[in-house]
């Protein structure tokens, strides 16, 4: 395995990986036993929005990277945005970058991929961390699931820009009452996403279904909830966890869908003890 870069940003597609941002610290002596991981942000995430996790994991000694998924940032576009593609532009990226196997961190949409990675390409994923996730979205022509789309674009279809959307999403799926910087940076990455790549990734969410992939798994699993997410409801959470074989579940007290953002050292002291059973 080539040198990574212990905190890395990038962009990726279905064929190739660009490095955004990169720290300055390389993975060079590092122990063989420890994973790398690839962080993969939900549906108003961006790569950024790790940073600070990833410090965190860099300063215990863990090389990771984290992407802007495609039609996010400089990530090309795939049409159509499926999970199989969006499976198969991961593994190109950690193609790109040496990679042959990682720790999957996903939040939201990207614990799906995360799922979607196992069941398309098990042989490189060596854990899994599924946070504030579902294993199923159900069907796109479902009542609930066109309701949702329609909910989600209404404010774009009546003209209102993406920062227009953050501004009155994100407040709704942080911890009541949460008014820390993560706030800020949670508007800010939603933002920044363009609308047809938020109308993309929303048409791939309402079509996710790997319900039967979990008893499958075979690698380490760590589950985690939030006390206050309303998107992914902690007993969401820990059913999918029950379901896999020999997972960990928790939940964080005090956070919301957006735990990320709202208390990462909490989420990094949550993953870190996780991680060092790989050892």
């Amino acid at each position: 395995m080539s040198a990574l870069m212990s905190c890395v940003a990038v962009s990726a597609s279905g064929h190739n990986a660009l490095v955004a941002n990169s720290s300055s610290d390389r993975r060079e002596g590092l122990a063989p036993a420890k994973p790398t991981l690839v962080f993969l942000h939900g549906i108003g995430g961006r790569a950024s929005g790790w940073a600070t996790i990833q410090q965190a994991c860099a300063q215990a000694g863990y090389a990771s990277l984290a992407w802007d998924m495609p039609g996010y940032g400089d990530s090309p576009v795939i049409e159509p945005c499926t999970f199989d593609g969006l499976a198969d532009a991961l593994a190109a990226l950690m193609d790109a970058q040496d990679l042959q196997q990682a720790v999957l961190v996903g939040h939201s949409l990207g614990g799906m991929v995360a799922l979607q990675m196992w069941a398309r390409h098990p042989e490189r994923v060596a854990g899994l961390v599924l946070a504030a996730t579902s294993p199923g979205f159900g069907q796109a022509s479902g009542d609930f699931q066109q309701a949702f789309i329609a909910q989600r674009l209404a404010p774009l279809e009546a003209g209102k820009s993406m920062g227009d959307v953050a501004n009155a999403l994100v407040p709704t799926m942080v911890a009541p009452g949460f008014d820390g910087s993560g706030l800020v940076q949670a508007k800010a990455c939603m933002g920044s996403i363009t609308p047809a790549a938020y109308k993309a990734a929303l048409s791939a969410l309402v079509q996710f279904e790997q319900r039967s992939a979990l008893p499958t798994i075979t690698v380490p699993t760590l589950c985690i909830a939030a006390e206050h997410d309303r998107t992914a409801a902690p007993i969401v959470v820990q059913r999918m966890a029950e379901k896999i074989p020999h997972a960990q579940y928790l939940c964080l007290p005090g956070v919301g869908h957006l735990l990320t953002f709202e208390q990462p050292d909490s989420f990094a002291h949550a993953l870190l003890p996780f991680l060092r059973s790989f050892r």
